[in-house]
Parts: structure tokens; sequence; C-alpha cells
């Protein structure tokens, strides 16, 4: 049986503009991550997703 394919979504929101820390302002990665994206893996991608990202996002509230 085939694993369905899982594409994950960039998080850019279109707002690209790097905040003092070297974090993206929109989407909360930074330059190295951004640039490498494409050659992430899915699990690699997910895991920024739903764990890195939310926490980067948090602590600049």
């Amino acid at each position: 049986m085939q694993t369905p394919y899982r594409a994950v979504l960039s998080p850019c929101v279109g707002i690209c503009s790097l905040d003092a820390n070297g974090l993206c302002e929109g989407c909360h990665r930074t330059s190295a991550e951004i640039a490498r994206w494409s050659q992430m893996s899915d699990d690699e991608r997910l895991q920024f997703m739903d764990v890195v990202l939310p926490r980067r996002e948090a602590q600049r509230v």
C-alpha cells in the first residue's frame, strides 16, 4: 500500500523582513532555514511547523 503524499507548505506569509535577531518578521524562520526549506524532508518541515515556529512566535509576544 502506498503512503499518501503529504505536502508541507511553506509558512511564508509574505512579510519578508528580518528582525534584529535574524528571524523573519512573518514566518519566524532564519534566512538559512528559509533557504534550506525546499531541501528539508517532510518530517523536518513538520517539526518546524508544529514545534519550532510556534515556540518562536510565542517568545515574541
